[in-house]
């Protein structure tokens, strides 16, 4: 288990522990709020410890503010990305996969694919990027819009758990 380099979660005030934690879920800082809100200890103080909390605080949470915090994640390779509006770790984590790169037909296909996708299941389509170049993604794009409603709502979920836990790792 890995514990965090500059901090010790179960030591934090609500105050310092929601600063710290807030933005691990895309624009969503309930999710470090309840995560506090259940008491920490030492287990919290490990990496893996303090996600497994985070994980079960979305997980647990009702459909319609899981839903929220999926639409809270911009479009890869979107008008954010190109406006420059992305959150520091989303713009690190897009950066990280090359997506910048694109040539711009594959701006195209990404535009053309995400409002497929967000047509087809009403939220944008999440996939944590990190280990993963432009041409994975937008095969995984091609393969997972073929799934059930269902199926990419928990698809989503888990991929924002993967992020999160990659955004801990950063800390």
């Amino acid at each position: 288990m890995s514990r965090f380099q500059t901090l010790t979660p179960s030591q934090l005030d609500r105050a310092a522990f929601v600063e710290a934690f807030a933005d691990i879920y895309e624009h969503s800082p309930w999710v470090a709020e309840r995560a506090f809100d259940r008491g920490l200890d030492a287990r919290h103080d490990e990496i893996d410890g303090l996600h497994q909390r985070l994980s079960e605080v979305l997980l647990e949470a009702g459909h319609d503010e899981q839903l929220a915090l999926i639409n809270a994640h911009p479009d890869l390779a979107g008008k954010a990305a190109v406006r420059g509006e992305l959150t520091a770790s989303s713009t690190a984590e897009q950066a990280g996969a090359g997506i910048q790169d694109c040539i711009p037909e594959e701006f195209e296909r990404f535009t053309r694919l995400n409002a497929a996708y967000k047509e087809r299941f009403g939220f944008p389509f999440i996939m944590a990027v990190k280990g993963s170049d432009r041409h994975q993604i937008l095969a995984a794009f091609e393969t997972r819009i073929h799934h059930s409603p269902e199926q990419e709502f928990h698809r989503a979920l888990a991929e924002i758990n993967r992020i999160a836990l990659f955004r801990l790792h950063a800390l």
